[in-house]
């Protein structure tokens, strides 16, 4: 049974994949629910994040800042503890030590990066919008300017909706095609002609790779089927009026 992941071989530095378990909220956000723009109780969310920032770096009182996302293509460095005040944008990267990136998911895939020889982190929130219009490129190229090189960055893939769980129509297929042809291989056949199968983590794993970024790994878990991480695409089968969302964080150690 998984509960927070982490990939220490790869990464090396204090990060998490946090799952739902261990949290206060309750009802349709039970558990770890760290998104501030759900509808859950504030209090409650700002307890998990503390549960959260705990369980990444041993301390309830380290900062854990994340974005306003907006599924684009930008990336932020983070110099201080922004706190509620949250900029729009997708990604996060940091040379400064005791500061926990998290990025907030429900089905979009979240991705941790490290160089620890130039001692720079990162995080994206890649959901399919934020990939096809270039986060993952983008979170690349701030760490670079930050000193890192990118056959030096390690990368996890996070918990996202795998392929089997996430249809599509031909119209959501048209966008990625019209971009490249060759993306034709992240859609299989659907329940009937209008419909399609989407891959999303292996896109990104594409895109990671296209940045040139050599040391990637998958998690390889679909947060739709595993009732152990929120997942949006189910909340709306199941027409529940809200959903949480898992926080996954990465931080350089003090």
């Amino acid at each position: 049974m998984n509960s927070h992941l982490k990939f220490p071989e790869a990464l090396k530095v204090p990060h998490g994949f946090m799952s739902r378990n261990d949290g206060v909220s309750l009802g349709v956000y039970e558990g770890l629910n760290c998104g501030p723009g759900s509808d859950d109780d504030p209090d409650l969310v700002r307890e998990n994040r503390r549960i959260a920032a705990s369980i990444v770096s041993g301390r309830r009182d380290t900062p854990l800042v994340s974005c306003y996302q907006v599924h684009g293509a930008t990336a932020v460095q983070v110099t201080a503890d922004w706190a509620d005040e949250r900029p729009k944008a997708d990604a996060m990267v940091t040379k400064r030590p005791g500061i926990i990136l998290g990025i907030l998911t429900a089905d979009c895939t979240p991705v941790l990066f490290a160089d620890t020889d130039a001692g720079v982190v990162g995080a994206a929130h890649a959901g399919w919008q934020g990939a096809l219009k270039g986060i993952i490129e983008s979170t690349v190229a701030l760490m670079e300017q930050l000193g890192a090189h990118r056959k030096s960055i390690s990368t996890v893939v996070g918990p996202t909706i795998a392929q089997q769980s996430y249809e599509v129509d031909n119209d959501f297929e048209a966008r990625f095609l019209k971009q490249s042809a060759a993306y034709s291989r992240f859609f299989d056949t659907g329940k009937d002609a209008s419909h399609q199968q989407f891959n999303l983590p292996a896109f990104v794993v594409h895109k990671l790779s296209e940045a040139g970024i050599e040391h990637i790994v998958d998690s390889g878990i679909d947060t739709y089927s595993d009732e152990q991480y929120f997942s949006y695409r189910r909340t709306t089968h199941r027409n529940e009026p809200d959903y949480g969302r898992q926080v996954s964080a990465i931080m350089l150690a003090r």
